[in-house]
């Protein structure tokens, strides 16, 4: 069982009101909904403040917090896009009904509930200013403190602001972008890892720096999509390549426009081509894999494709 509570807050009935949050968290259900082939990732709860009737209170947001991660269930994953708020006590995530911004739901109390946590996985997302402290106990702790199978991963550091633009956070626009298949591995899957990295990359030095907490024994997958490959034929290639560091010998019956083409040879070589494309094999003396194979050069594995090679190889995949 996957549960997420998706927390979006734009209205506030003291300060300042925000713009892109709901939005923001409306592009998360979407999301964590469903996997790329439409079968169900996420049971979502959503939760959104656009007004005085549909505001979100401190009370309301823990009491859904505690629902989400008291359950024994494979992942649970709060999302909150809103106002940050730090001071020299803690962080605190700020709800429509606040007046000052220790009067939030402090990190700490999110931190607590999370470590008491009965699932097995447990991954917050903040998109809001100053996230960066969660895992923290104060300011001044220089550790971060998490239970075993926490992950956090927040749109700025601790005494950064998260930024807004086009009506949606940047954070969560790479964040979305990320789940919708631009980090996927060669199987389909996307891991907190993966996209952390996508975002840490999209985003310069000067900008908002995102921030990845974890301790887990083993990255978990967020969700699935469309691989640029079938798992039947990248198992193949421990078939072409019985050694890692084995060339594969090419000739013009690879090549279909050949003069004379060899069935077997082509089916082979049409794979090759496959591997190519996604850069786990190279053509070795030319500039592309036809030319390889009329000219009777030869391919081989790229530092990727023995890596998929090795987990073939050891029936990690």
């Amino acid at each position: 069982m996957r549960k997420a509570l998706v927390v979006g807050i734009d209205f506030y009935e003291n300060i300042n009101h925000l713009k892109g949050c709901v939005n923001d968290a409306y592009a998360i259900k979407q999301v964590l909904d469903r996997h790329g082939d439409g079968t169900k990732n996420f049971d979502v709860s959503l939760e959104i403040a656009t007004s005085a009737e549909s505001s979100i209170n401190r009370k309301d947001l823990k009491n859904k917090i505690e629902e989400l991660f008291n359950d024994q269930c494979d992942i649970a994953l709060f999302y909150f896009s809103g106002h940050g708020y730090i001071e020299n006590t803690g962080g605190y995530l700020i709800t429509s009904d606040c007046k000052d911004g220790d009067d939030g739901l402090p990190m700490n109390d999110l931190l607590q509930i999370v470590g008491q946590s009965k699932a097995s996985n447990k991954v917050i997302i903040l998109d809001c200013c100053h996230a960066g402290i969660m895992g923290k106990l104060s300011p001044q702790e220089d550790k971060s403190i998490l239970t075993e199978g926490t992950t956090i991963l927040t749109a700025s550091s601790e005494n950064q602001y998260a930024i807004e633009e086009g009506g949606n956070g940047i954070f969560t626009n790479l964040f979305v972008d990320a789940m919708n298949g631009s980090v996927a591995n060669l199987v389909g899957d996307i891991t907190p890892g993966s996209i952390y990295a996508h975002i840490d990359q999209s985003l310069g030095a000067w900008e908002q720096r995102p921030i990845f907490k974890t301790n887990v024994r083993s990255f978990i997958t967020l969700r699935k999509v469309q691989p640029p490959i079938s798992l039947s034929d990248l198992k193949k290639i421990t078939e072409l390549f019985p050694e890692k560091g084995q060339e594969f010998k090419l000739d013009p019956t690879f090549e279909p426009t050949s003069d004379k083409p060899n069935k077997e040879n082509i089916a082979k070589f049409e794979l090759l081509q496959k591997y190519n494309r996604i850069n786990l094999v190279v053509p070795i003396g030319a500039e592309h894999m036809y030319f390889s194979a009329m000219e009777s050069k030869s391919c081989k594995l790229t530092i990727l494709g023995e890596h998929y090679w090795d987990l073939i190889t050891k029936d990690r995949i």
